[in-house]
């Protein structure tokens, strides 16, 4: 990240609430869905924005897209190097005290960026404030319902308990944080470091690990967020390793299962977490019939919970021929 345009800025005080804030959009391809993030973007009751487009080297029309916006909007081009190589290097040329990313396909809610500076004026020792979010579907002809549309519960500004303070812990169960979502200061991303280039799957969940030890989170019980979904999901796709186990198995022999306030899952409750996503990730490699692969898989969760006799189960259906037809959740 640049220097920060605010220098005589503190992190106590209602300054807050006029800091800039740095919005960076990953793009590939995005012409379909672009020009609705964009909208919504622009649109923030927070007028203080910069919005950053880094271009992963599009071949259909996302640059003309861009650049119809003028100067509200930023474009960066790059060579292809993928969303991660993106969005860190939309942080390195962003200028605010606070820092977003959101997807080229996704869409915020007016009063997104105001909530979160609201919370971090209210909690200045903050490192990231995230919120709920709606899973936005496409229907049976591939449409999206309007934003307007997408019922959406409200709740103002309260903090959805369980979610928020330390919470390293429970992210060792899942990743909560869905990165469309969060806001994050400039300084926490500058100490704790950006998005490692080197994971093809779960870099966000690897960066709020990291965060996640040295910063508490605040997460708005609001859904500010609406998290397109499409029949191929970039999370769906079925890669050589289970990085969601990796990253987890190695955050536990780092820093073990307690977040830094005490507060702690048992060693029985991660176990079980890495036995779901191991069974997970081997009925998707059923479904691409890998049944060598799957089989080390559903092996590795019954190592992990051995009075669980599903991926044993699971293991005798595959000889018989048994695929599964269902979503096994492997995003």
């Amino acid at each position: 990240m640049r220097p920060q345009m605010e220098q005589t800025e503190e992190h106590a005080g209602r300054s807050a609430f006029d800091a800039l804030v740095s919005i960076v959009v990953p793009t590939f391809n995005a012409a379909r869905f672009l020009r609705t993030t964009l909208d919504s973007l622009l649109a923030q009751t927070h007028r203080a924005l910069e919005v950053i487009v880094v271009d992963d080297q599009s071949t259909d029309e996302t640059c003309a897209i861009v650049a119809s916006y003028g100067n509200r909007v930023r474009l960066v081009r790059q060579a292809n190097a993928g969303v991660c190589s993106a969005r860190n290097r939309g942080a390195a040329e962003a200028h605010g005290r606070f820092v977003c990313f959101c997807d080229h396909d996704d869409y915020w809610y007016p009063e997104k960026v105001a909530q979160q500076i609201a919370a971090f004026a209210r909690d200045p020792d903050l490192g990231v404030v995230y919120s709920r979010f709606i899973r936005w579907d496409e229907d049976r002809d591939g449409h999206f319902p309007a934003p307007t549309d997408v019922e959406r519960p409200q709740h103002g500004d309260r903090l959805d308990a369980e979610e928020s303070g330390w919470i390293y812990h429970r992210l060792l169960l899942d990743c909560w944080v869905l990165t469309s979502s969060a806001m994050i200061r400039a300084d926490v991303l500058r100490e704790c470091g950006v998005f490692d280039e080197a994971l093809p799957y779960g870099e966000d969940w690897d960066l709020w690990l990291r965060i996640s030890r040295r910063y508490r989170f605040a997460r708005l019980d609001t859904p500010l967020v609406l998290y397109r979904q499409h029949r191929v999901q970039g999370s769906r796709v079925i890669r050589d390793i289970d990085y969601r186990t990796r990253i987890l198995e190695q955050a536990v022999h780092r820093w073990g299962l307690a977040s830094p306030d005490g507060r702690a899952i048992s060693r029985r409750q991660f176990n079980a977490t890495l036995s779901r996503y191991h069974v997970a990730y081997g009925l998707y490699r059923l479904t691409a019939n890998q049944v060598g692969r799957a089989w080390t898989s559903f092996y590795r969760g019954w190592r992990a919970t051995p009075f669980d006799a599903r991926p044993i189960a699971y293991m005798l259906l595959s000889l018989f021929g048994w695929r599964p037809t269902w979503d096994s959740g492997c995003e």
